[in-house]
């Protein structure tokens, strides 16, 4: 790094192209995804997205935005804190530097930051190795156990977030 510029990164980030996202997670893996979504959130109160962008735009880069300043953007631009009890969660996956954060709505302001690092840490380390579609479910069934610990399901509740994941 010359001059707080880190070079690597902003050449993975200009390498990785818009449909890099497409060939991680075909049709298939998204469906996948999708199901464990659904299947979680009928044991908690939580509203769960996971969205999966390839890599920043230069500009992005330029500014030296983090893959958690990006999250928080993403989670304004879905509307994820778009709830009735405040209760969405984001798992956001930046592709180019393979990081994962999850965000919180104040809903679920129970849970701190510590609890979601061990989950984001496990899927960082499976999608290093190449399991992409594990790596999420995985992550996605942890979440959901956190999100039952703390705010268990108390009969139906409406999906208000749609459970498809996004690819930016």
């Amino acid at each position: 790094m010359v001059s707080g510029v880190d070079f690597a990164r902003w050449l993975r980030h200009l390498c990785t192209p818009a449909w890099a996202g497409r060939r991680v997670f075909p049709v298939r893996v998204l469906d996948a995804i999708e199901t464990a979504i659904g299947r979680g959130e009928a044991t908690h109160r939580g509203q769960i997205r996971f969205v999966v962008e390839a890599a920043l735009t230069p500009r992005h880069l330029f500014h030296g935005l983090t893959a958690r300043g990006r999250a928080l953007q993403v989670f304004s631009e879905l509307r994820v804190w778009d709830t009735e009890h405040n209760n969405g969660v984001l798992i956001y996956l930046l592709l180019a530097d393979r990081r994962v954060e999850i965000v919180a709505d104040r809903g679920i302001h129970a849970l701190a930051r510590e609890h979601w690092q061990p989950i984001c840490q496990a899927m960082e380390a499976a999608f290093r190795a190449g399991r992409f579609q594990q790596g999420v479910i995985e992550g996605v069934e942890a979440l959901a156990d956190q999100l039952e610990g703390h705010f268990p399901g108390d009969g139906p509740m409406p999906n208000e977030l749609p459970d498809r994941p996004v690819l930016i």
